[in-house]
């Protein structure tokens, strides 16, 4: 009875120090790939508004609609200005590819020109997204292929125990020199993300709070970007999110976007 006992012991103190190896012989590119496995639904519908600061403090607000749709291992986002006037209509649609050969597709329409703009090339991704602190290559998914990854360390904050990975973009030209990121282990989430300029220094810092279930799934609720070289903030208020609710796919067409906003 007393070897039994032992044998058992011995055996829950393996399976234990096996769980422990497997957890640490994750790897940066592991997480990373766990963060874009998240669930999230099928497809979503959210209500958001966007609140720009200028280095005088000078405010301006937009509110927003998007819709964003999974095909396959592909993904699609439409994004519709509401207000104010001067934004207004304006539209913005991406179809993103999981192929890394495969150029993601941009089109941004603007109803005071009544045009639509293909938003293409290396040079336009990295503008910034409608005076913005987010680029257009920001505004979408990066593959996973297009970056090297290193788990720097873990640290507990609040009783939260976060992974901080290092993200390095394999294209030399990319505007980012690496991106580190603090992801929340239970969410797999980042509360937190710095980016650095091509000479090493700060850029910009995500900072994402208010991150709550909805629907069963992790959200979160606001995200602000500060961009320390412009002295210029983005803030995103989420004020509503719906998931796996019915999308037609023909919205996430050029000509669907161009007709205007569907509730």
């Amino acid at each position: 009875m007393k070897t039994l006992k032992i044998t058992c012991f011995t055996a829950l103190l393996l399976l234990i120090l096996s769980y422990g190896m497997q957890a640490q012989s994750l790897s940066g590119r592991d997480i990373i790939q766990k963060v874009i496995d998240r669930p999230d639904g099928e497809n979503r519908k959210t209500k958001l508004e966007m609140e720009l600061t200028n280095k005088r403090g000078s405010k301006r607000t937009r509110s927003m609609l998007t819709y964003s749709m999974d095909i396959n291992k592909d993904k699609k986002n439409l994004m519709y200005f509401l207000s104010p006037a001067d934004v207004k209509g304006t539209a913005f649609l991406t179809w993103e590819y999981d192929d890394p050969d495969k150029e993601d597709d941009r089109w941004l329409f603007l109803p005071a020109m009544n045009k639509t703009r293909r938003i293409s090339g290396t040079s336009a991704k990295k503008d910034y997204f409608m005076g913005t602190d987010f680029t257009y290559e920001d505004m979408g998914t990066r593959n996973i292929n297009e970056s090297k990854y290193k788990l720097l360390k873990e640290e507990t904050v609040d009783g939260s125990i976060f992974w901080v990975v290092e993200s390095t973009p394999l294209d030399k030209s990319d505007i980012y020199s690496k991106i580190i990121s603090y992801i929340n282990k239970e969410q797999l989430i980042a509360h937190k993300v710095n980016f650095y300029d091509r000479m090493g220094n700060l850029m910009k810092s995500l900072q994402v709070t208010d991150i709550r279930k909805v629907d069963g799934f992790w959200t979160a609720h606001k995200m602000l970007m500060v961009n320390y070289q412009q002295s210029h903030e983005t803030l995103l208020n989420i004020s509503e999110v719906k998931y796996n609710i019915e999308i037609d796919k023909n919205l996430f067409t050029v000509s669907s976007m161009e007709k205007g906003v569907i509730e």
